[in-house]
């Protein structure tokens, strides 16, 4: 069973390689890694270029934003189950393509799965700022707050082609959008996986100030008027903020 890895750059050399290195690495034999650009402007290519033996495909060029990039990924992936690792995110381990392909293998209606994340110092990977628990999703937790970690989402690309891909209106919140439409709307089956599977560097474009992060809570609520769901907005504030506490006091237990 292949497993297609997309990551979308930008400008991503001081944090490329640790990626590609974290998927190549993987103990896992089937695995297509693929690299959209977005025409970077920085050494990224010049990377890209000398590692030209360890991913698969590359593109680059000018694109809409990071989700129309992550769908042109899966526009050209041939695995049977996708996922995305972010230019400045790598693996825990090189464990986790295998323990998530063994769950896809052990049951074939499996539609997707997810685990937990942890938040890291981008000049200091060794040091956790943030530990994002997930759980087994049940309905009505989006309301609350609640949203797997994307970079952690494995889905089988005949999900993206019955259901769709990103929707390109929101440019900060469409991998919860689409989240919310696979697992609540279309009731995908999915597995949570108890552990941690990757490290995200702190200071991406959602989370990197505070108006990023109140533009983002808004699209996710207007996500909700797309998807036909009700969302108390005091409630689904006041989650978020409790989960936010949780997980930086998540951080000194580990």
């Amino acid at each position: 069973m292949k497993v297609s890895i997309i990551t979308v750059t930008y400008n991503s050399e001081s944090t490329l390689n640790d990626c590609i290195t974290s998927v190549r690495t993987q103990n896992y034999n089937d695995i297509e890694h693929i690299i959209i650009d977005g025409a970077s402007t920085d050494g990224t290519l010049s990377l890209l270029n000398s590692k030209n033996k360890q991913f698969s495909t590359v593109i680059s060029e000018p694109d809409e934003g990071i989700y129309d990039a992550m769908n042109k990924g899966i526009d050209i992936a041939k695995g049977d189950i996708v996922g995305f690792l972010n230019s400045d995110d790598f693996y825990f381990d090189n464990e986790v393509i295998r323990k998530v392909m063994k769950k896809f293998e052990n049951d074939p209606k499996l539609d997707a799965c997810y685990s937990d994340l942890i938040y890291v110092n981008p000049f200091n990977t060794s040091k956790t700022i943030r530990y994002i628990k997930s759980c087994v999703f049940k309905s009505g937790l989006f309301s609350k707050g609640w949203c797997p970690p994307h970079p952690t989402f494995f889905v089988r690309r005949s999900i993206y082609e019955r259901f769709g891909k990103f929707d390109l209106s929101f440019h900060l919140a469409s991998d919860v959008d689409l989240m919310m439409r696979f697992l609540e709307i279309k009731k995908i089956k999915s597995h949570y996986i108890p552990e941690v599977l990757v490290k995200m560097r702190m200071g991406g474009v959602t989370n990197k100030n505070l108006k990023n992060i109140w533009k983002q809570n808004i699209e996710i609520l207007n996500s909700f008027n797309k998807n036909g769901l009700a969302v108390n907005i005091t409630n689904f504030f006041l989650n978020k903020i409790i989960s936010r506490l949780v997980q930086f006091v998540k951080k000194y237990q580990k």
